[in-house]
């Protein structure tokens, strides 16, 4: 079981220079609302495995991520956990507790050494109640994870755990500039396998069989997918089947 994060009274000030202007939520806010938030914010360095709030915690803080990777979870009813959504630097997590007051509605964990930023509820309701351009980006924000949060409920629904690696994946290619369909910043296989409900062997497997009919091709922490209307395809199969270039169907 991942360490659990201290209680808020334990954090530290700021243990790096925050540039608030760089990170995205506040980019154009006026400088007389940055410096009211640079003087409540506070830093804390969360190790790996950490969590950074749990389910049903108090929501006293909006977090953002200055450094590191995280992954939302939740937990089934038999017990097992469920990844949800990747945070990287430049994300911030924690909005909905912060707006209706209610408990976490999932937990975070740290999966690499992590820089977070700590804005207490006041100051964070303050900062959207008085910057229409944060609540703009809020919304959108919420509109996006919805939608997220519908596609990972279809991928879960598919029976088929070599179908449900496909339509993650799908869901990650992203259209680089020049065209080029790449999944950038691509999850470990472990972390694929939470988010999919099935083993790390067997994301391993399916991402071999996409590499092995040139599909994909593996480019450090990056997959560049060559052949995105494949992908889509075996995706949005009832079986997950990939199909070489000029040849007959292959299965796993």
């Amino acid at each position: 079981m991942a360490a659990a994060l201290d209680t808020p009274d334990d954090l530290q000030r700021p243990v790096a220079q925050v540039h608030l202007d760089k990170i995205p939520l506040l980019a154009g806010v006026s400088a007389e609302m940055l410096t009211q938030v640079q003087a409540v914010m506070q830093v804390r360095k969360i190790p790996s495995g950490t969590h950074v709030l749990h389910k049903g915690s108090p929501g006293d803080h909006l977090l953002f991520v200055l450094s590191g990777r995280l992954q939302a979870v939740d937990m089934t009813e038999d017990g097992r956990e469920i990844g949800l959504n990747l945070l990287d630097p430049g994300d911030y997590f924690g909005e909905l507790a912060i707006i209706d007051g209610l408990p976490r509605s999932a937990s975070v964990v740290a999966l690499e050494n992590s820089l977070i930023a700590f804005l207490p509820r006041a100051q964070a309701l303050a900062l959207i109640y008085n910057t229409p351009t944060v609540v703009e980006r809020l919304l959108k924000r919420m509109a996006a994870s919805i939608r997220r949060s519908a596609d990972y409920r279809t991928i879960l629904g598919i029976p088929n755990a070599f179908q449900r690696v496909f339509a993650l994946l799908n869901q990650f290619a992203q259209v680089a500039p020049g065209g080029l369909v790449v999944i950038d910043k691509l999850p470990t296989q472990q972390e694929m396998a939470i988010m999919v409900n099935t083993s790390r062997e067997t994301v391993s497997r399916a991402i071999q069989l996409l590499s092995s009919k040139g599909v994909v091709e593996k480019d450090l922490r990056r997959l560049i997918v060559r052949r995105p209307n494949e992908l889509r395809r075996v995706a949005n199969s009832e079986t997950a089947t990939v199909e070489a270039p000029g040849a007959a169907r292959a299965t796993e």
